[in-house]
Order: C-alpha cells, then structure tokens, then sequence
C-alpha cells in the first residue's frame, strides 16, 4: 500500500496558482465590510424611495402644555416624507416655539417619526389686568392658558426676575417644598413671603436655596415638640425665628 501526503501537494499547488487569486479572498472580505461600514451613507437615500418607509405616525413625548398638533404643524410632514429623509429642518422649527427648550427626533422603523420635546416649564403665575401669565424661571412670560391647562404653580406677585430664578431652583433642587408653596410676594423693601400651606415665610430676597431648605429641620423640631408657628422668619443669619400661637 502506498501512501501520498497531501500537504506538499496542496502547497504545491499553491505555488502554481496565479498571485492574484491569492489576494481575491482577503480583499473581497475587505471590500464587504467597506460596504457595511458604509451602510448609513448609501442605505438611507436608497430605502427612502421605498413606500415602505413613508411616515404614517408621528409620536410626540415630553410635551405636556404644548399641543402636539402644533408641533405635527411645523415638522410638515406629508405621505411622500420617508422616515430615512433628514430632520434637521423639521427640528429647527419646532424649536422656535417658545415653549420648546429642546428637541430630537428619532425614527421608528418602518414609519414612525418619535418627537421628543423638552418644555420651558411654568414656575409661577403673576396676576396682570387681563387674567393671569405663565412665567418660567428666565422670567420669560409663556405661551400658557392657565384657564385651559393644569397649571400648578405658586403666585407671585410680580415677575421679579430674581425670584422666578430662585423659584426655578426650588422647583428643581427642593421639589417637595416647591409643591407645599402657593404665595410669594414682597412685603417690606428687600424682603419676600413666601406661603407654604398657609405658613407664611418672611426672607430677605437674596435668600438661597440652601436657606429655603434649613425650614424642614425646624418645622420636623415644632412637629416633635407639639407646637404650632404662625410664621417663621429666615431674614436672620444662621437662625430661624419661629413665631409660635
């Protein structure tokens, strides 16, 4: 019995076979993933000629004072948009709104575009001659009917810049003492009152956030000794008076 090893054969027969059928393999790999990689560059013009992915939904989100038709307005989308067209121009208008503090768009294959909206949120309610204005805390008036939306904010009595900045940083930074608050209105020059559930507060008005919050210590101190304030006053550094019944 004879027996060939077929090693040196299939070697030989690589040395016969021309160079270029060598590198056919490894650069048609190459050139695949060049494509791939590619995808996001030659796929989404080739796939928005298909009706398979023109935009039949638009999902709004985030958007709680704005009305989603306005925002389906201004996006101007038709049945000849494909989900794969650009949204940097429908983007660009939503965000002129004036309740609009940012947005971004993705898509939801195969034909749904998701709008996800950012609002400038109300922090206060002034009182004006005609009703009143929804102010955030740039002291911005905006584009809210309190009348038709559920707007619970405390009222203040003007739209002092100062205090809706500060009123924005409770909203954000003491959330639950932001809710207990009904009333904010200045009282004696420099001074504020800020009204939680009937309570009121006496500050001057470069009081802090930080100082805002010292009130939950002291009010848990009445709670556990049985008593009741009729007012508690921050104007004094490091201490807060509580004016008892």
């Amino acid at each position: 019995m004879t027996i060939i090893d077929a090693k040196p054969i299939k070697a030989a027969r690589d040395l016969t076979r021309p160079r270029w059928r060598r590198w056919l393999k490894p650069a048609l790999l190459a050139a695949g993933v060049f494509l791939v990689l590619l995808t996001p560059v030659w796929a989404p013009p080739l796939l928005a000629r298909m009706d398979f992915f023109h935009v039949r939904h638009v999902e709004v989100t985030g958007a709680r004072y704005l009305d989603p038709a306005e925002v389906l307005s201004r996006m101007r989308v038709d049945t000849m948009v494909s989900v794969w067209d650009a949204t940097d121009g429908m983007r660009e208008r939503i965000a002129t709104h004036a309740l609009v503090r940012g947005v971004r768009i993705e898509r939801k294959l195969p034909g749904t575009l998701v709008v996800h909206i950012d609002e400038h949120v109300p922090v206060a309610l002034v009182p004006t001659a005609n009703g009143f204005l929804a102010y955030d805390e740039r002291g911005v008036a905006l584009p809210i009917d309190p009348t038709m939306s559920d707007v619970d904010v405390p009222i203040s009595s003007a739209p002092d810049s100062g205090t809706l900045r500060l009123l924005g940083a409770v909203r954000t930074g003491a959330p639950d003492l932001y809710r207990r608050l009904s009333e904010v209105r200045r009282d004696e020059p420099g001074e504020l009152v800020f009204v939680l559930d009937s309570l009121p507060v006496r500050a001057l008005t470069d009081v802090t956030l930080q100082r805002l919050t010292d009130l939950a210590l002291v009010e848990r101190d009445l709670a556990r000794r049985r008593l009741r304030a009729t007012e508690l006053d921050l104007r004094y550094r490091d201490q807060v008076i509580a004016r008892l019944q």
